[in-house]
C-alpha cells in the first residue's frame, strides 16, 4: 500500500495512526526484562526487534500472514558466556533473524586458539541503543530508523564493535538491515558471519518455493533425508519428516548468482496464500547462502542465510587457509534488504529477472 497515495492530509494528529517504532519491555516468562522495538510500516508488515539479543528481529507478520519460525523457547533473556558446546540452541527463539558470529559459525569447536560454541556469542549480546528516527508525515518524512551498538570484546583480547541500523519507510513493506563492524583492537581478529534468516508457516508450507540460484553444493555427508542431492525437487518445502526429528536436518552450500550491480535474490514463494519474500544481499559482502531445511513435525523451518564466509568453524578455515580477519581500525559493511510482495505480477516479474535463466 503506497500512503502517499492516500488522502490523509488534515486527517491525522499523532503518527501513530499510520505506523511508527514502539519500544517496550517484556515482563513475564523466560524473556522478562528483555527490551524490544514494534516496528509497524504502515503497509502491512509489522516485526519485532529484540533490542537485548543483537537487535535481531523476532516474530514479524505480514497482514495476517506470520513470515518467521518461532521455536518452542521464544524470546529468553540473553547469555553472553553460552559459547561452549550447542548452548546457542538453548536461547535460539528463532525468529526472522537471529545474527550469527562474529568470531565464529557453524558447529561448536575448541583448539589451541580457544573454544567456540555454535554459532558464537553476538545474539546473545545486548545493544545499546543510539537512536530511534521516527516518521513525519506530516513533513512529508516518511523515513524511520532505529540504531544500535553491540560489543563483543574482552580485556587484553579482541575488542569488536558492532553497529546496526534497521529502517524502512512508511507505506513500504520493506526492512533494510545497515551492519557496519569495526575492529575497535590492537590486534587482527578473525570475523565470521551469517544472517540466520528462518521463515516458517503459513509462508513456509508443503509446496511453496524455496528461491535461490547459483551452484551449490551438500554440508558434508550428514544429512538427515538425503534432500540435497541431484534429481531431487530441493526447491519446494516438503511435507513434516519424521527424519527431522529432533536434531535431523539438510543443508546446502550456495555459491548465488547476482546481477549486474552485484546484487544476490533469494527468497519464498507460497502460491496457496499469494505470498512472496524477497531477500537481497551484495555478492562482494555476503559471497555465500546457505539453505537450511529441517520439516521437523512441530518444528518446521526453512532457513535462507546469507554468509560472509563457508559457516564451517573457525579451525577448518585455518586448515584452509580462508581464515578471515579484520585488521585493527578496520571496518566491514553490509547491507540486506527483505521485501514482502502480495501482487501477482510483482511476483512473477521477480522470479522471472531473478530466478531463470
Amino acid at each position: 500500500m503506497d500512503l502517499t497515495a492516500l488522502d490523509w492530509n488534515n486527517k491525522i494528529g499523532n503518527t501513530a495512526q499510520l505506523g511508527g517504532i514502539e519500544t517496550s519491555v517484556l515482563d513475564n516468562g523466560a524473556g522478562r526484562g528483555v527490551r524490544i522495538a514494534w516496528i509497524n510500516t504502515g503497509a502491512g508488515l509489522r516485526y519485532k526487534v529484540v533490542i537485548d539479543r543483537a537487535m535481531d528481529i523476532a516474530e514479524a507478520f505480514y497482514d495476517r500472514y506470520s513470515l518467521a519460525f518461532l521455536s518452542h523457547a521464544g524470546i529468553t533473556a540473553p547469555q553472553p558466556s553460552s559459547n561452549r558446546n550447542t548452548e546457542w540452541l538453548r536461547t535460539f527463539g528463532g525468529g526472522l533473524l537471529v545474527t550469527c558470529g562474529l568470531d565464529h559459525t557453524g558447529g561448536p569447536e575448541s583448539d589451541a586458539f580457544g573454544e567456540r560454541g555454535l554459532h558464537g556469542m553476538i545474539s546473545n549480546t545486548p545493544a545499546e541503543i543510539i537512536s530511534i528516527i521516527q516518521p513525519d508525515p506530516l513533513a512529508g518524512n516518511m523515513h524511520m530508523s532505529i540504531t544500535g551498538r553491540i560489543r563483543q570484546s574482552q580485556a587484553l583480547g579482541a575488542m569488536l564493535e558492532w553497529r546496526r541500523t534497521i529502517s524502512g519507510a512508511l507505506g513500504k513493506p520493506e526492512i533494510i538491515i545497515h551492519d557496519e563492524l569495526i575492529n575497535c583492537g590492537n590486534i587482527s581478529a578473525p570475523h565470521m558471519l551469517l544472517y540466520h534468516f528462518n521463515f516458517g508457516w503459513p509462508l513456509a508450507d508443503k509446496g511453496t518455493h524455496i528461491l535461490w540460484k547459483g551452484k551449490w553444493q551438500p554440508r558434508g555427508e550428514e544429512t538427515a533425508a538425503g534432500i540435497f542431492r541431484e534429481g531431487n525437487d530441493f526447491r519446494k518445502c516438503l511435507a513434516p519428516l519424521d527424519a527431522h526429528s529432533g536434531t535431523g536436518e539438510d543443508v546446502a552450500f550456495i555459491d548465488p548468482d547476482s546481477d549486474a550491480s552485484g546484487e544476490c535474490y533469494c527468497g519464498l514463494h507460497n502460491e496457496k496464500i499469494g505470498l512472496a519474500v524477497s531477500l537481497s544481499f551484495q555478492k562482494k559482502q555476503l559471497p555465500w547462502l546457505v539453505n537450511w531445511q529441517h520439516w521437523a513435525k512441530n518444528e518446521y523451518v526453512t532457513g535462507l542465510e546469507p554468509a560472509s564466509c563457508l559457516p564451517i568453524g573457525q579451525a577448518a578455515l585455518r586448515k584452509r587457509g580462508e581464515l578471515p580477519l579484520l585488521e585493527p581500525g578496520e571496518r566491514k559493511t553490509y547491507r540486506l534488504r527483505l521485501e514482502t510482495l502480495d501482487d501477482k505480477d510483482a511476483i512473477q516479474a521477480l522470479k522471472k529477472n531473478q530466478f531463470t535463466d
